[in-house]
């Protein structure tokens, strides 16, 4: 009966064992295949962080007066919004977290154009249509604009002197040449909210251009206000700088326009992602912007490598060595425990860093201490006299209460330091809670099933009978 028991245990660990160590292998080509017309196609890349991978990292704060006070929905808007940047920008495994109230942080593993990404990041976004009346406006120009209506003799606009223009607006054709900026405040004809969507696309000589749909109120808009205005400018503005100025040769009711001219292929992809997502409710400022080069990241992984190698082996040669015989199978359920984790940061997918590399050395210790308190309790169930298969139970059993209570208490320190990572920013924190948490729970797994299961079944071949096999040198009380 125990027999057949633990060979269906064995079956099981062998399966799990075989699947994870082919995910855990580096090389592993991730699962591909086409099954009765059901296509699979996986691969589980090994995610770097920052730290390892190399990238920027920029921290990012509201810029309001002092002494404003923003409201927290405000920057949880905004840090939604950042997301959502980030994410268009291809990069792989970003991190956007809130920091301090006011401030956010954003890492971005493997960017090569660390300015552009920049620009994408605390650009608000703010697209407008306003009203030049008779007079082009300057491409570069700074201006000030109202959703009222058209007031003549305000403040002066602060013109950009000699910037260049990063675009040209084409809603219909005609543009004219620009002139010098007027002192008006402009009158908003819409807004980048009603936009419906934005999307890069090139023009006949293959030059890229920005492509936008408007949302039917915005068609409504646009058709009302380009029918009674043929003949005047229509200038589009990007956080209140001129991008172009066309001029309105006829009614455009068509719900849709084109944002062309000097473009390249990453300028008109950020001012889509700015479009896309939307204005930031509340301006942002760049505090810092660090670089990290990826040969410190390729050292500290060999680093790390290298450290957990040499822990791995004193570990397993302890175990070994003091336990004899049930040290060598803990230390082949430790290198199942290993594989597993491993394929399980893959599978999940586990941002990995220096820290969360630290996380997971720690809890290969901690994996054995499970076996090292079941181990002293199979010895001194073996002194009292017990038989092998009753002391392997009893220790076992009189020993998950120790184990339970200080793995527990391990995953309850793991959720408050990864919620005051995810809280104040803190990202390594947070990755070492999570590759720890998870070495935890994968070590109940091996520490509880796996030895168990290969120690019964070496019992039951009936083959080791001496207790010096089993680390025990004193001779038993009673008979065995």
């Amino acid at each position: 009966m125990f027999l057949h028991r633990d060979l269906r245990m064995l079956i099981g660990i062998v399966i799990v064992a075989a699947f994870a160590f082919f995910i855990a292998d580096p090389g592993s080509p991730g699962f591909h295949v086409n099954i009765f017309g059901l296509s699979i196609n996986q691969d589980f890349p090994i995610r770097e962080g920052l730290d390892l991978k190399g990238g920027v990292q920029v921290l990012l704060q509201a810029d309001v007066p002092p002494g404003t006070k923003i409201d927290p929905s405000s920057m949880q808007a905004v840090q939604t919004i950042v997301t959502q940047r980030v994410n268009a920008l291809g990069v792989s495994e970003p991190v956007v977290q809130a920091a301090s109230g006011d401030r956010i942080i954003v890492q971005l593993p493997g960017l090569k154009d660390p300015d552009a990404a920049i620009q994408t990041l605390g650009n608000t976004g703010l697209l407008e249509f306003i009203d030049a009346g008779t007079t082009p406006l300057a491409p570069g120009t700074v201006v000030t604009t109202s959703l009222g209506g058209p007031t003549t003799n305000q403040v002066s606009p602060t013109a950009t002197a000699g910037a260049a223009p990063t675009a040209s607006a084409t809603a219909t054709s005609g543009a004219a040449s620009p002139t010098p900026a007027s002192t008006k405040v402009y009158q908003t004809v819409m807004t980048g909210k009603d936009l419906k969507s934005a999307d890069v696309g090139f023009d006949q000589y293959n030059q890229p251009q920005v492509n936008f749909t408007l949302t039917a109120e915005g068609s409504k808009k646009f058709a009302d206000y380009t029918s009674t205005h043929v003949k005047q400018y229509l200038a589009i503005t990007l956080d209140k700088k001129v991008i172009e100025s066309p001029i309105i040769n006829e009614p455009i009711t068509g719900g849709s326009g084109v944002i062309s001219g000097g473009f390249t292929l990453d300028s008109a992809r950020s001012l889509v992602i700015q479009l896309r997502y939307g204005a930031l409710p509340i301006p942002l400022k760049v505090v810092e912007s660090t670089q990290v080069g990826p040969t410190l990241g390729s050292q500290a992984v060999q680093q790390s490598i290298v450290a957990g190698a040499i822990g791995l082996g004193i570990v397993l040669a302890f175990m070994l060595l003091y336990y004899r015989v049930p040290g060598l199978l803990a230390d082949l359920a430790l290198v199942i425990y290993a594989a597993v984790t491993f394929a399980l940061f893959r599978i999940i997918p586990v941002t990995l860093t220096l820290a969360g590399i630290a996380g997971f050395i720690l809890s290969i210790g901690m994996a054995v201490d499970a076996n090292i308190l079941i181990f002293e309790r199979m010895k001194e169930e073996l002194r009292a006299g017990r038989t092998l298969r009753a002391a392997i139970d009893a220790g076992f059993s009189r020993a998950w209460t120790s184990i339970r209570d200080s793995n527990f208490s391990t995953l309850i320190t793991c959720a408050i330091l990864f919620w005051f990572g995810a809280t104040f920013g803190a990202s390594i924190i947070q990755g070492f809670a999570l590759t720890l948490a998870i070495g935890v729970i994968v070590s109940l797994f091996t520490a509880i099933l796996v030895s168990r299961t290969f120690l019964q079944l070496v019992v039951d071949t009936g083959l080791l009978h001496d207790l010096t096999w089993y680390g025990l040198d004193q001779p038993a009380k009673g008979t065995s």
